[in-house]
């Protein structure tokens, strides 16, 4: 019998009122291996209400007790992320080494909410007037939203809840249905670590049960990572209905290769970085621009290193896995085929690549194309898939202002052995994410992951001291006590009580 994959509240599976259901597919094989729940309003209503119930004991339980959950959310990931990254395969198709990567880097996320008590540590000031205290605390804003992208269904999701959680906020989380089944883990091991009902919640669907999410008066704010205009949707939608949000979009990733740099190191780079989760990354390296006359050299390194790389199925000893759906790996071969008839040179074609697994799959091998031109569709459009094109350009110039030319700003990188020349592009280019002999610049956990222009809807970046500040608000309070012995001995009340009253504004003294 095909299993359902269903939403989670209050520690246990909540399979919902509505009988609408989507297939989950393993890539690898192209077979349903099972229906997910679609919720309807009334479902995605009673996530949020079990959220909402949840706060104010969350909100009120002391930090000590919410770090010890957390440390121990932490132990048990760590002992068993090799069970994540084998559901993750199953329905996102990367390599399992590919998956455990991206376990871990999430668990990095962890690892730094386990520390927020130092940084919801507010501040003091003691007689800033006479006699009158202030200072400052951070409380959280309330149930939040985080709806996630397919292409890391772990990590994404734990960009966002570790920090929330540890900051008192409840959390209703809104995967992909496309690879929905590591939400409902990550559930299942809150639960053990000892979270509190309600605080940690999973709403399986789509468009649904996202409205419901952005306009729903409980939910007070909404992190959310996917294409471009859906996170603009997400974004207007969201403040319209007075939430905050942050909404991380799409990229266009530019490399740059200068006359100087290593090309050996180079060319491993952009390998790395443009096929690695066969490109189903924000973070991929889309666009090489090779400056000067390196580019035949440098094509050729790439060519040769990305002609060995083993596609197949994840499970088996294989380097790249293959897209995600049929839909989008036939999308992604039309862009091969666009670039084609518009003249680009395909050096490595993806589109023949005979793969280590079921015929059934939805496979496209790694893709080089060179002599691009930034007019082609291959050039101008997020693909998303494995395919790195070639850009040559004469001088740094060129190439700088072909990437502050382009409407994305995720990230970027620059290969070069001046240091100059790195430290002016790291302050010229219109980035969020630079990287310097760095082909996939993704910070700590403890700095903030962001882009910028169409990259980003909203003003702060996902974890690090960006994502603490995201998911509280500050409140400053002003404190003043009478001097009991004094007050006593005032006798004349009935001439207190009929003094002049002063109406101005408050003066410090």
């Amino acid at each position: 019998m095909m299993t359902t994959v269903s939403h989670w509240v209050n520690n246990k599976v909540f399979p919902g009122a509505s009988d609408t259901t989507a297939p989950v597919t393993n890539p690898a094989t192209g077979v349903v291996t099972a229906r997910v729940a679609l919720a309807d309003v009334a479902d995605a209503r009673a996530v949020i209400d079990a959220a909402s119930a949840a706060f104010p004991a969350w909100r009120d339980t002391s930090l000590a007790k919410r770090t010890e959950i957390l440390f121990r959310f932490r132990e048990l990931l760590n002992a068993r992320k090799g069970e994540l990254a084998e559901i993750i395969t199953a329905e996102h198709g990367k390599v399992v080494s590919d998956a455990l990567g991206e376990v871990t880097r999430g668990q990095e996320v962890v690892e730094f909410a386990c520390g927020i008590p130092h940084l919801l540590k507010g501040g003091f000031t003691e007689n800033a007037s006479t006699k009158i205290d202030v200072h400052s605390v951070c409380q959280p804003v309330g149930p939040v939203g985080i709806i996630s992208p397919f292409n890391f269904p772990a990590m994404v999701p734990m960009w966002f809840f570790p920090i929330a959680i540890a900051a008192g906020n409840t959390v209703v989380l809104k995967p992909s249905e496309k690879d929905p089944s590591a939400s409902l883990w990550l559930a299942e091991l809150w639960h053990e670590a000892g979270l509190p009902d309600g605080v940690f919640n999973v709403l399986q669907g789509d468009k649904t049960a996202v409205d419901e999410l952005l306009t729903h008066p409980a939910i007070k704010a909404i992190s959310f990572v996917g294409s471009t205009p859906i996170a603009q949707y997400v974004y207007a939608t969201g403040t319209a209905a007075g939430k905050r949000v942050q909404a991380l979009g799409g990229a266009k990733n530019h490399a740059i290769v200068l006359p100087d740099a290593d090309l050996d190191v180079a060319a491993d780079a952009m390998v790395n970085a443009g096929f690695g989760s066969a490109g189903e990354r924000c973070m991929a390296i889309s666009v090489c621009v090779a400056v000067g006359d390196i580019a035949d050299d440098l094509v050729a390194r790439i060519a040769e290193r990305a002609g060995a790389i083993r596609t197949g199925d994840g499970t088996r000893d294989t380097d790249m896995g293959p897209l995600v759906t049929q839909v989008h790996r036939d999308k992604v071969a039309s862009y091969v085929d666009a670039g084609e008839a518009d003249g680009a040179a395909i050096v490595l074609d993806g589109r023949t690549v005979q793969p280590d697994g079921d015929a059934g799959g939805f496979w496209l091998g790694p893709t080089l194309i060179d002599h691009v031109g930034t007019d082609m569709s291959i050039y101008t459009d997020e693909i998303f898939g494995p395919v790195l094109n070639v850009v040559r350009v004469d001088s740094y110039d060129e190439a700088l202002a072909l990437v502050n030319r382009n409407p994305f700003g995720n990230g970027t990188a620059i290969f070069t052995a001046n240091g100059a020349a790195a430290r002016r592009f790291q302050n010229e280019v219109e980035v969020g994410m630079v990287g310097i002999n760095v082909p996939i610049p993704v910070p700590m956990a403890y700095y903030s992951f962001g882009g910028w222009k169409a990259s980003l809807f909203g003003d702060s970046h996902a974890h690090g001291t960006e994502g603490v500040h995201f998911f509280t608000r500050t409140k400053a309070i002003t404190t003043r006590w009478i001097e009991t012995d004094a007050f006593l001995a005032r006798t004349d009340r009935a001439a207190s009580a009929t003094a002049e009253l002063d109406l101005g504004f408050p003066q410090n003294a």
